[in-house]
Order: C-alpha cells, then sequence, then structure tokens
C-alpha cells in the first residue's frame, strides 16, 4: 500500500520495513545453505517468506547455540552459528570495552608482567577487535564475553563472540584482574 505524507512525497508503509528488517544491505541478504524458491505441493501453503527454513549449526566446544540464532531472521555470513565461520584455535575471555563499529566490538584483555630485575610485576592489558553476532542484542559496555578464534574476517577481527559470561555495568577502563 503506498501512503502519502506530509512532505508530498509517496511511500510504502513501515509494514514492509519491519516485514524485511534484515534486508538492509543493497545486495539481497540470504543464507547459501538455504534454497528459497521450493516448488509447492498441490493442497499444501507456501510461505510467501523463506522465515520458516534457517540453517543454524552448533560450534562445539560446548557451546549452547543462541535461541535468537535458531529462531531469529538475521542474515550475516560472519556468524558462527548461521554463517560460514568455523571456529578453531584459541578461546579468550575479555570484557567488552568499545562498540562504536558496525557488527564489532573492542575487548580489553588485563594481564600481569613479571619484571626479573625488580621481582616484581607491572599491570599491561591488550585489545582485541571480535565479531559480533546479531544474536547478542544485549551486550554492553563492561561485559564479560568469551570469543573464539576464527579465519581473518577483515583487516583486523580474527576472533567472533560466542558467549557472554556475565553482565556488569561498572567502568572497565581500570585494570580489574584483582
Amino acid at each position: 500500500a503506498v501512503v502519502s505524507t506530509q512532505s508530498g512525497h509517496y511511500g510504502r508503509e513501515s509494514n514492509l520495513s519491519q516485514e524485511m528488517s534484515e534486508q538492509t544491505e543493497k545486495a539481497f541478504q540470504k543464507q547459501p545453505a538455504v534454497f528459497l524458491n521450493k516448488k509447492r505441493q498441490i493442497g499444501t501453503k507456501v510461505s510467501k517468506t523463506g522465515k520458516d527454513v534457517r540453517w543454524t549449526k552448533n560450534v562445539g566446544l560446548g557451546i549452547k547455540t543462541p535461541r535468537e540464532a535458531i529462531e531469529g531472521t538475521y542474515i550475516d555470513k560472519k556468524c558462527p552459528f548461521t554463517g560460514n565461520v568455523s571456529i578453531r584455535g584459541r578461546l579468550l575471555r575479555g570484557t567488552v570495552h568499545n562498540m562504536k563499529m558496525k557488527r564489532t566490538l573492542t575487548i580489553r584483555r588485563d594481564y600481569l608482567h613479571y619484571i626479573k630485575k625488580y621481582n616484581r610485576f607491572e599491570k599491561r592489558h591488550k585489545n582485541i577487535s571480535a565479531h559480533v553476532s546479531p544474536a547478542f542484542l544485549d551486550l554492553k559496555k563492561g561485559d564479560s564475553v568469551l570469543v573464539g578464534q576464527c579465519r581473518p574476517l577483515s583487516k583486523t577481527v580474527r576472533f567472533n563472540v560466542l558467549k557472554l559470561i556475565s553482565t556488569s555495568g561498572i567502568d572497565k577502563k581500570k585494570f580489574s584482574k584483582f
């Protein structure tokens, strides 16, 4: 249905934008493992959207697939649960430091480095960029997350968020190991 606005422009209803919320890019987004043009059987109804068909996988390592990944409608080819990314290598734990990028966050890992001359430790940290699947919509700065190593997804991203470990609203800029 076409609706007139106050400015005189004619546009589609907002229903269409809500219905196709996973289509935000110029190219049509779909899961490569799902065939959307299934032929109709006589006497059965055909879904107009491909929402009834969704491909998910178990990443292993004792990590459960989130409910949002199974029941959601998002399309993300870099998601470890619904995309073409396998988790191998290291599993790291850190706190969310920055969430200003699209589907990417920075985690901060604090550690102690031993100085032999003074027989003491000094505080150090590393920042790691990690891809965030749309299945983790409730992440905030300061949350503790588990990330797994995968193939390079971009220039700086080599990890993928696998699990939200704990939530906390305190400032995590400080060194929080002890």
